[in-house]
């Protein structure tokens, strides 16, 4: 029932910690001490008695420790407590500690093995070197859990744990070959060396954000002139648009082009009249014409077609040797006498009748 108690106890002795900060894999070296209760197997015919331990270790993965401790118990036996028992130890343990998000405390299992010795002295009356001394080390192993609460550099250490001792020598419980001790301990474990900087979160990157689109480069009316410059955002489709992106009347004049009577031959002063219509042409490179020819009434119907048409083909073969792609050019088409400009009876009149035209199509 002794027993039951202590071990009850010291489980509680750090149950009071206060949440805290994860534990973090903290791999410094430390040292440990403490003060310990050993409560001694009834078979020893030892008191039961206070002791200390001290230590070296480290955490080697964020869960386990590795300890090497040194262990005294001063004592002395129940039958004749002049006789003095002691009991030195080194023990190398390994502790799993239960880590848990969120709190500074946690149990843990401590197991390990190690090396136990006992010093005795028992009554060897009526030799005269009485007290004998009894001098033995023994294999011991230990297995037991624990409390730990984590203060920055300090830990705190609760533990109960049992010890078992393979001593077969002892004088004073001669028929025992081993024995089980309960060894209640409580101390500190001290970090060495300053505390490892916490890791450097790099940012997170943000990706730049997408320049918005230029004016330059969109031509939401699809009229060829970018936003930029259009005055005129709501362009028909169809429509012959100006450099403002707004819609133009395109008139192509070719008063000026005519032809010698009953001839498609063009006369010279026509040349800058068509020079001029070519640069139109050229400004507005979406527009297309119709390559039209006219007479005057003077011979048969189909004579006046069969020239309208060789006048038509003229101008329509002097555009193309200009620069004029054929594509933007509808025909060569005639339509002999059938649309006159004036009265065909006067020479005024039939001169003007004799004529080539430029009629838009878009």
């Amino acid at each position: 029932m002794k027993k039951k108690m202590l071990t009850c106890a010291l489980l509680g002795a750090v149950a009071f910690a206060n949440t805290a900060m994860a534990q973090e894999f903290d791999d410094r070296w430390y040292v440990s001490g403490g003060g310990t209760f050993n409560a001694q197997d009834e078979q020893r015919t030892t008191d039961d008695d206070f002791g200390y331990y001290i230590g070296l270790g480290k955490f080697v993965s964020p869960n386990w420790s590795i300890d090497v401790e040194l262990n005294h118990t001063n004592t002395v036996l129940l039958a004749n407590r002049n006789a003095n028992w002691s009991q030195y130890g080194i023990s190398t343990d390994a502790r799993y500690h239960f880590i848990q998000e969120g709190r500074n405390w946690w149990p843990y299992l401590r197991m390990g093995v190690g090396l136990q010795r006992a010093n005795e002295e028992f009554n060897a009356f009526p030799s005269p070197n009485s007290p004998g001394e009894s001098k033995r080390n023994n294999l011991a192993a230990n297995l037991g859990l624990g409390l730990q609460a984590d203060y920055g550099r300090v830990d705190v250490r609760a533990e109960v744990f049992g010890r078992a001792d393979f001593d077969d020598t002892s004088v004073a419980a001669s028929t025992e070959s081993r024995f089980f001790d309960v060894v209640a301990a409580l101390g500190v474990t001290v970090a060495l060396g300053p505390e490892a900087a916490a890791p450097v979160v790099a940012p997170p990157v943000t990706p730049p954000t997408p320049a918005a689109p230029s004016c330059e480069t969109l031509d939401d009316d699809g009229d060829g002139v970018n936003n930029c410059n259009d005055r005129c955002p709501n362009s028909v489709a169809g429509q012959t648009i100006g450099p403002d992106g707004c819609a133009v009347v395109i008139q192509i004049d070719l008063k000026g082009v005519n032809f010698d009577f009953d001839s498609a031959n063009l006369r010279a002063d026509s040349n800058a009249v068509l020079a001029e219509a070519i640069e139109i042409l050229r400004r507005y490179p979406t527009l297309k014409v119709e390559v039209a020819g006219h007479t005057d009434s003077v011979g048969s119907d189909d004579y006046n077609q069969r020239l309208s048409e060789r006048r038509a083909r003229t101008v329509y073969d002097y555009l193309v040797a200009n620069g004029i792609a054929a594509d933007r050019l509808v025909g060569p088409v005639g339509y002999g006498e059938a649309r006159p400009l004036d009265t065909n009876d006067t020479a005024a009149g039939r001169e003007r009748n004799r004529r080539t035209e430029l009629n838009v199509q878009n």
